[in-house]
């Protein structure tokens, strides 16, 4: 048995979600975990044997899922929620279809959900980012950890203002395809507008592709016109993202309580938020539910009329906007150090040598 001190000795293949390892599920997971152990790695080929080798949601598990070279450990990391999607929905019994001619899958898996849980069986391991997604995976792999992104790189300021301004400013960070989450709120945003005057600021790409991030190019300031007529749009930046964050009043994180996919996703977007201090009022899912009672917060929203409740009884206290910022950043310091997130990795990787 290798013991977590050999790790360096090991020949490891990575397989990323993006070439150029800016996704946060490549620089906020795997790769922010080598870089603070000093791991080298490689970009995995699977004509090459490896000592281990972390398969992301980007790899094609076509491929990987029958991996067999030498004695390889396999970690399989998947943050999201695919097994949530039911059978019988079309976009989701289409995506192994779509997988295939896209050239993302070498191999025809008409199923891309079982094609998940093939991976699953093989992987030594699976890490996932929330006890939803544990539930699922591990009625198909018995070894199954639950580790968040690391988002150090994109918190570089914290909030310390919580007076509010007029307009009050509302902000929003995410991938552009996630917008469509806005049309669950967008009548409580304008009942709320004609009370108080509010703007929405969105951080995001400019542009995207609607289908497999290749097809479709859509320019995102087309979806904000139809969310809400008071919309800032700033582009994506590394090292700006968070200076306009904290120079906002409140976070909100709309989700569609009827897409079985994004309710299953993890606290990561809030935890961000949180870490810079910025009180957030989000749509009550699993995760975001239990983050917000380990933290000792209510600001998950069950129905519209929540929304309407708590947006406007946070916009008019300055008190409250504080405390929930306090407390949310509290509450991330204690449980999502970087040095957690190291110590969940070593346990992970440790674990499939075992």
């Amino acid at each position: 048995m290798k013991s977590i001190k050999d790790i360096s000795q090991l020949k490891i293949g990575y397989v990323p979600t993006t070439q150029s390892l800016e996704a946060i599920a490549d620089r906020g997971r795997f790769c922010n975990y080598a870089k603070k152990k000093g791991i080298k790695f490689e970009i995995a080929d699977p004509n090459e044997t490896y000592d281990l080798v972390v398969v992301t949601a980007g790899g094609d598990i076509s491929v990987w899922s029958k991996y067999q070279k030498g004695n390889a450990k396999i970690i399989y990391d998947q943050v999201d929620s695919y097994l949530a999607i039911p059978d019988f929905d079309i976009k989701g019994a289409l995506r192994g279809l779509a997988k295939f001619f896209s050239g993302q899958h070498r191999s025809l898996q008409l199923s891309y959900k079982k094609a998940i849980q093939n991976m699953s069986k093989r992987a030594d391991a699976v890490s996932c980012a929330s006890e939803v997604q544990k539930k699922d995976f591990i009625l198909h792999n018995k070894n199954v950890h639950v580790i968040l992104d690391v988002h150090n790189d994109l918190t570089q300021n914290i909030k310390k203002d919580y007076t509010a301004k007029k307009p009050f400013n509302l902000v929003w960070e995410g991938l552009p395809v996630t917008l469509h989450h806005f049309f669950e709120i967008r009548d409580v945003l304008k009942s709320v507008n004609s009370q108080q005057e509010i703007c929405l600021h969105i951080v995001t790409n400019l542009e995207y592709y609607q289908y497999l991030r290749k097809y479709g190019k859509r320019n995102t300031i087309d979806m904000c016109r139809k969310i809400f007529d008071h919309v800032y749009l700033y582009d994506w930046n590394i090292q700006l993202a968070s200076t306009i964050i904290c120079a906002c009043d409140m976070a909100i994180i709309p989700i569609s309580p009827n897409d079985s996919f994004a309710m299953g996703k993890p606290s990561n977007k809030l935890l961000l938020f949180w870490k810079m201090g910025m009180p957030t009022i989000t749509t009550a899912t699993p995760a975001y539910v239990h983050a917000m009672d380990q933290a000792n917060l209510d600001m998950a929203c069950q129905t519209k009329s929540e929304w309407s409740e708590k947006l406007l009884k946070y916009m008019n206290d300055e008190t409250a906007r504080r405390g929930a910022g306090e407390k949310g950043k509290a509450y991330t310091d204690s449980f999502f150090s970087d040095e957690n997130a190291i110590a969940q990795w070593d346990n992970l990787i440790q674990s499939v040598f075992e």
